[in-house]
């Protein structure tokens, strides 16, 4: 399944693996906690407090 969606919580809720794109270039590929940890992908979707 393809999901593309900007709210990152359901996304963690629903997935088993992420490939998180910005500005059309992948950012970041992984389990979501791999992504939740990434520096690149909290500064892109869930703020710089979260880094």
């Amino acid at each position: 399944m393809l999901l593309v969606e900007h709210d990152m919580d359901a996304v963690f809720t629903l997935a088993d693996q992420l490939t998180v794109m910005v500005n059309g270039q992948v950012i970041a590929s992984g389990t979501p906690a791999q992504i939740r940890a990434d520096a690149g992908v909290q500064a892109a979707y869930l703020g710089e407090e979260h880094a």
